[in-house]
């Protein structure tokens, strides 16, 4: 099954000298998650925020990929600029990658209903390579497939590869909170090459997106939200198509549906009083030809909130005139 894995991978990067790197890693839970596509979102909330998850996929799958990503982000006082940060590790097969990048925005309060946010965000990242795998009899072999790398003038076969460079991202983003959101934006602007001892290059692909939803209240305590993400590497586009249902804007119950790919239903509730703390979790149920090989993938996410803008405060006063 892992050379099987092996072999698949090295078809999806169609290897010919030049490694392209994999995809931006899906998350299920994107409408929870909107830094990691979009650094115009940092500050719209108007709150500071933490969001953890933690994604495996394919579960029983040997090398199947593992996401980890933790953000946070906020704005700066009442000054019309929000900041936030991304740190990531994605793990397929024989490749990982590990990024940190910090986000800015530009913030738009009270256009129309709500607020926009103009952002770019940068940073470091790290892919590493190791063309060694384990056999279903325990043993380590080696991919001829892959070029020979020179180290101090001797040649070894499938090193460890690890390279470091630099990430950029933009995005705009709008929000009416509570109601509706928009963002369209572009990751990997630079789209460059990480040159490997000559031999071998990562192209990095350039990716772009599209997220939006809006929730109906049907009255003070129901809601239903339908959400919406498009991906695309130019190469390829993958859609995700979510409808959630909303309690008293606490409990949520949905499912997303990820075209030719997986069914995903999915939960999750706000704790405490003021609902700051949240907790979410999918489970995908493929639907494509690697169901056979699969036991679905499990998501989990924990978010906090702490909201920065004060409630106006209400005075009053009582004309002498009316005193008896």
């Amino acid at each position: 099954m892992t050379k099987f894995f092996t072999k698949l991978t090295l078809a999806f990067t169609a290897f010919t000298g030049v490694l392209f790197a994999q995809q931006d890693p899906q998350f299920t839970q994107f409408m929870h998650n909107k830094l990691i596509y979009n650094p115009g979102y940092a500050g719209t909330s108007d709150a500071i925020c933490a969001n953890v998850l933690y994604r495996q996929q394919w579960v029983n799958f040997p090398g199947a990929p593992k996401t980890g990503l933790f953000s946070f982000d906020m704005p700066i006082g009442r000054l019309p600029i929000g900041i936030g940060l991304n740190v990531m590790n994605d793990q397929i097969g024989f490749s990982k990658t590990t990024f940190a990048r910090l986000a800015v925005s530009y913030l738009k309060r009270g256009l129309g209903a709500g607020n926009l946010g103009i952002g770019i965000d940068g940073g470091i990242l790290q892919q590493q390579f190791n063309g060694n795998w384990i056999t279903p009899d325990g043993n380590i072999t080696q991919d001829p497939s892959i070029p020979n790398y020179a180290a101090n003038g001797s040649p070894i076969t499938n090193p460890n590869l690890n390279k470091l460079t630099y990430d950029l991202g933009f995005g705009a983003y709008y929000t009416i909170p509570n109601k509706m959101y928009v963002g369209i934006s572009s990751t990997h602007l630079a789209a460059q090459d990480i040159t490997a001892g000559g031999n071998v290059k990562y192209a990095l692909a350039r990716h772009y997106y599209v997220v939006a939803g809006y929730r109906f209240l049907l009255n003070q305590v129901h809601g239903i939200e339908p959400n919406v993400k498009i991906k695309s590497d130019a190469a390829s586009t993958q859609v995700d198509i979510n409808l959630t249902y909303w309690w008293n804007n606490t409990l949520w119950i949905g499912a997303t549906y990820r075209m030719q790919d997986a069914v995903c239903p999915m939960l999750g509730y706000k704790f405490l009083k003021n609902k700051s703390l949240k907790v979410g979790y999918s489970y995908d149920v493929t639907l494509s030809k690697i169901k056979g090989y699969s036991a679905g993938t499990h998501e989990i996410m924990l978010g906090y909130c702490f909201n920065t803008s004060k409630p106006p405060k209400v005075t009053s006063h009582q004309s002498v005139r009316l005193l008896d």
